[in-house]
């Protein structure tokens, strides 16, 4: 952590609605006038689209059927702690991107699918801001989580985070249902030992909770959208939060626990304002205390 140069950190796996996260923070730092440096999970993958898949299918050849890119030895642990510790002491660090589709890679004249050269984050900036599957990560060798002040999970009932993946797979990148399907059971285990205990650490978790049926969401047709759904937002350290004037502010919320906030669907963008924005007040006054005034 780091009065000086703080980071926010958003973890949760693919499909389940880290990059809505990363618009809402988006506004509050242009609404704040903050400059941010973004970081995309994605770019501290270990191989690009062609490597993963030639790796994948040689892991597939010697019986490893859970070749993922959740576990360890498809990410750049090593790296991803090293950008949190160097901007946590200076602010500065190393990054890169992984450029999804033909629109990302047109600027660099790249094939989608590749990563960018390394380069230096760009000077000076206010807060780091990472959004991706390992922000909150502990092992034996790494302690990715040590470094963030603010460390937020997003984590929908699994049924849902399938139908969001199954879909936008579908539609967005044209795999089939099969595949998809065969993505999932690949990388469960490494969903069990590397998504998951994250949230253990996180100071703040968001989880979505449909109130339609989503007990088969290999044949679901549509997404269920946030109307029909309820968000439970859960506080590690409720010391300092003033739920009062969340319920007050929030239509249709209640507490479910004491460290515990249910809120409609659809007011999850509101939440987060509201529950945000003076965290980031008081990181930069404590910043702006830190540098001098």
């Amino acid at each position: 952590m780091s009065e000086r140069h703080p980071i926010i950190a958003i973890t949760g796996s693919s499909g389940a609605g880290t990059s809505t996260v990363t618009k809402t923070f988006q506004n509050i730092f242009r609404r704040e006038g903050l400059k941010s440096a973004i970081i995309e999970g994605d770019s501290y993958h270990r191989y690009d689209r062609k490597e993963m898949k030639a790796k994948a299918a040689e892991a597939e050849a010697v019986g490893n059927k859970h070749f993922s890119h959740f576990g360890a030895d498809n990410n750049l642990f090593g790296e991803l702690e090293g950008l949190f510790k160097s901007y946590a002491e200076s602010g500065t660090g190393r990054a890169r991107k992984y450029l999804h589709n033909a629109e990302e890679a047109a600027p660099y004249q790249q094939e989608p699918g590749t990563f960018t050269p390394w380069e230096e984050l760009p000077r000076p900036t206010d807060i780091l801001f990472y959004e991706g599957l390992h922000g909150a990560v502990k092992t034996p060798e790494h302690n990715i989580a040590q470094y963030p002040d603010l460390l937020i999970g997003v984590v929908p009932v699994i049924n849902l985070e399938w139908i969001q993946k199954i879909i936008r797979d579908k539609t967005q990148r044209g795999y089939s249902t099969e595949a998809v399907t065969d993505t999932i059971l690949r990388r469960m285990p490494d969903y069990v030992n590397y998504i998951c205990p994250q949230f253990e650490h996180t100071h703040v978790n968001f989880q979505r909770v449909p109130v339609v049926d989503t007990s088969n969401p290999f044949i679901s047709r549509d997404i269920p959208s946030p109307d029909e759904s309820m968000v439970v937002i859960r506080f590690a350290k409720p010391k300092g939060i003033d739920f009062q004037y969340l319920l007050n502010m929030i239509n249709g919320s209640h507490m479910s626990r004491a460290n515990t906030i249910v809120v409609p669907g659809g007011k999850m963008e509101l939440a987060m304002q509201l529950i945000f924005t003076p965290f980031i007040w008081r990181m930069m006054e404590r910043r702006k205390r830190a540098l001098g005034g």
